[in-house]
């Protein structure tokens, strides 16, 4: 399945997890909001109550017109800062260890990269999804949402261009570890799973018995459940920090939020620690879901691609 065609299954489980990840923080900064906190179908009937099918789909234009050029630019930069590290000698060998080190230096590069190019992408994206929560705390009734273009236009015309870049460090440490972390975890797996050092598939090891098809979607599944569920607190953080600055509210240290987010606004009484950390995982299920389907299909296809081309005749070379 190409990659542009992934935003059109996942978008709705996105825009849950934006909705969640809104709900838990004003949950906790919030005294008056209710003590019980929402579910996932309960979130799903309130946001088609308000808004719509359409409400599942905010900000969708967004990911369906960057995501084929990230993918493509991402597993560019990787591919090549492999390439490049082996060609010098450097973590070349048939070891996991180096496979590791030099998936993840690749995959560090590629989100260092293209964290400077997606920012403003899903900063609006963040904005379409919570446009009704935006404007509630704001204390504004919205009848017409405005549209992608219109959302742009208010925050560079709130905050300048630089608006658009609201959140940056905390997606650019987001992007760098996460994309590591998660090509890391991709070449170990398949290192471990028999793949050879020229890309081939060999033998997969007796305890796993596998079919090779099914390698690249249970890889890609794995690290991007993984990989995700160790940085997801971290993207709760940035899109509250997102939130509070496209709703024009008092500005907070990233500390101050993820504290207020775990221990609660009442300093003097604390929520007990584990409840706030389990506040701040609120809609990884509906995360993790997706990021099975979405990577496990995406390798599954880059794996058939790869060795659809790979078998191709070879055009004899004219002397």
């Amino acid at each position: 399945m190409p990659s542009h065609m992934i935003p059109n299954l996942n978008e709705p489980s996105n825009t849950l997890i934006e909705h969640l990840s809104s709900e838990a923080t004003a949950h906790a900064t919030n005294a008056l909001t209710s003590r019980t906190p929402i579910t996932v179908p309960n979130l799903a009937v309130k946001v088609f109550r308000e808004e719509g099918i359409a409400g599942f789909y905010r900000g969708f234009w967004i990911p369906l017109i960057t995501i084929s050029f990230v993918r493509a630019a991402s597993f560019t930069i990787y591919s090549g800062t492999k390439e490049a590290l082996h060609e010098r000698g450097l973590f070349a060998r048939a070891r996991v260890g180096d496979v590791a080190v030099s998936g993840g230096l690749g995959g560090a590069l590629s989100g260092a990269v293209i964290s400077f190019g997606s920012a403003p992408f899903e900063l609006v994206k963040v904005r379409r999804q919570l446009e009704y929560s935006i404007a509630e705390s704001k204390g504004l009734h919205i009848v017409k949402p405005p549209n992608t273009w219109e959302a742009v236009r208010d925050i560079v015309r709130t905050s300048g261009v630089s608006g658009l870049y609201n959140g940056f460090r905390l997606h650019f440490v987001r992007d760098t570890f996460g994309t590591a972390l998660y090509f890391m975890e991709y070449d170990s797996l398949r290192h471990i799973f028999g793949r050879l050092p020229s890309g081939e598939q060999g033998k997969v090891p007796s305890w796993m018995p596998i079919h090779t098809s099914l390698l690249p979607f249970l890889c890609g599944s794995v690290a991007g459940v993984t990989s995700w569920a160790l940085i997801y607190p971290l993207d709760v953080v940035k899109t509250k920090v997102q939130q509070r600055a496209l709703s024009g509210a008092d500005k907070r240290s990233i500390w101050v939020t993820l504290n207020r987010l775990v221990r609660g606004p009442d300093q003097g009484h604390p929520k007990p620690f584990l409840v706030g950390i389990g506040r701040l995982y609120r809609g990884l299920g509906v995360s993790a879901t997706r990021s099975v389907i979405t990577h496990g299909l995406l390798w599954t296809f880059l794996d058939y691609i790869s060795a659809t081309i790979d078998n191709l005749p070879r055009q004899p070379s004219v002397s």
